[in-house]
């Protein structure tokens, strides 16, 4: 956006989600308008730089996900929000579809206190709607250190045209 001579350069934001595999994951949220990036990897664990097979051993804490940069003047964080909702079940701790273990929890690492605040009352009104029949069992933390997975989970699916790999089970 052009001001007179100046010209305004908007300032990327970063979103952190847990929800399940994050191939399907990144899928969801890499083909929204707005968002600019994305990389799967590894947060909130206890292991520095942990490798997939570190991960799925159940031993690290850490959880797969999708670290998201979106441009905030083309959707907001309350919209990433709705789109992380909207791709997974909730209400399963530990698990979604077929997949097992700590790793695939449900899970928003906020960045911002603003984004803290919007994602407790994002869950909130979750679990008022109804939409769900079970409680919401998503943690809502502070993003730690952010370990990018190897290169072969970036893209998966893309790389292998495939549409999705997780079961939804609302």
């Amino acid at each position: 956006m052009k001001h007179g001579n100046a010209e305004e350069v908007t300032s990327m934001e970063k979103a952190t989600f847990g929800a399940g595999c994050f191939w399907g994951v990144e899928e969801a949220f890499r083909q929204v308008p707005g968002v600019t990036a994305t990389a799967v990897g590894y947060l909130g664990g206890t292991l520095p730089n942990p490798t997939y097979r570190d991960v799925c051993s159940g031993s690290t804490g850490h959880a797969e996900v999708v670290e998201v940069e979106f441009d905030p003047e083309r959707i907001s964080y309350r919209q990433l929000l709705e789109i992380f909702w909207s791709n997974h079940d909730p209400t399963t701790l530990n698990r979604q579809g077929p997949d097992h273990g700590a790793q695939y929890r449900s899970a928003i690492f906020y960045h911002t206190p603003e984004q803290s605040r919007a994602a407790a009352e994002s869950k909130a009104e979750m679990d008022r709607s109804g939409r769900f029949r079970r409680p919401i069992v998503t943690e809502i933390t502070p993003a730690s250190t952010f370990y990018r997975a190897e290169e072969y989970h970036q893209r998966y699916l893309e790389k292998r045209d495939l549409g999705s790999c997780h079961v939804r089970e609302p």
